[in-house]
């Protein structure tokens, strides 16, 4: 990895430099956040099942069809991926109501919403990650509308799709996050899903007792995240041996 060229540093990821043009190389840190990094934690593990489950994920969507950078898994914690030009616009929808709709609007955690809700959020920690309209992004030149098409069919059928696969190991989908980048096939662009699909991006709650199994762990202080996120991992069977019990995480003030 030392060899590799640096280009971008995340909160849960590292993007290095390919080793073929139009590629890079994805590694997944063991580090926690939330609002917006102002609580902090690294979480020994946490890397390696989102990478095995992120994978689990994108190799699903890229067999039925729905186009993803994912090429293929190098290592326990890193993944070739295809280089994209993201959208810097997050794509949230909403199968129940949960977080941040609970509070803005009052309505009960936990209320099953008529049907997936899609919202914008511009990608900008200095502002919080402010929700923004269609019509924000097309005036301000974040997305064209066809883009924004396309990105709410995308992540109409990454709901679906991930419904599917939770609820068939007792796990309720209750709403998802997915990020779309640019790709261009001779002269034709077109959008794919990008960044990945992990618990860190998901809220995932056990269909009978509505134990929490997502980032909401950690916001909450509700317990392990390693053994929230090996729990998915053993479900969808998918666990990595090497990991045969969660780490309690240590907090960084």
């Amino acid at each position: 990895m030392a060899r590799r060229k640096k280009l971008f540093e995340g909160k849960a990821k590292i993007l290095y430099e390919g080793p073929e043009p139009g590629t890079l190389v994805q590694y997944f840190k063991d580090d926690a956040t939330a609002f917006n990094s102002r609580k902090k934690s690294v979480v020994d593990g946490k890397g390696v099942l989102n990478n095995r489950l992120s994978e689990y994920f994108m190799n699903g969507l890229n067999m039925i069809g729905v186009p993803t950078h994912f090429i293929k898994r190098i290592n326990m914690r890193e993944q070739l991926i295809r280089q994209v030009e993201i959208i810097p616009l997050e794509v949230v929808v909403r199968n129940v109501a949960a977080g941040s709709l609970s509070e803005r609007f009052g309505i009960e955690e936990g209320s099953a919403l008529p049907r997936p809700m899609i919202e914008f959020y511009l990608k900008n920690d200095e502002l919080d990650d402010p929700m923004v309209t269609e019509e924000h992004a097309v005036a301000f030149g974040w997305a064209s509308q066809h883009d924004l098409d396309e990105m709410v069919a995308l992540a109409l059928r990454v709901n679906d799709f991930l419904s599917g696969v939770m609820l068939a190991v007792g796990i309720r989908l209750v709403d998802l996050k997915i990020e779309t980048g640019r790709v261009w096939d001779n002269d034709f662009q077109r959008l794919i899903v990008a960044d990945e699909i992990s618990p860190d991006s998901c809220r995932l709650w056990d269909i009978t007792s509505n134990r929490k199994f997502d980032k909401d762990v950690f916001r909450r202080d509700l317990g392990n995240l390693a053994e929230a996120y090996t729990e998915i991992a053993r479900r969808l069977g998918v666990l990595p041996s090497n990991i045969t019990h969660a780490v309690k995480p240590h907090v960084i003030n």
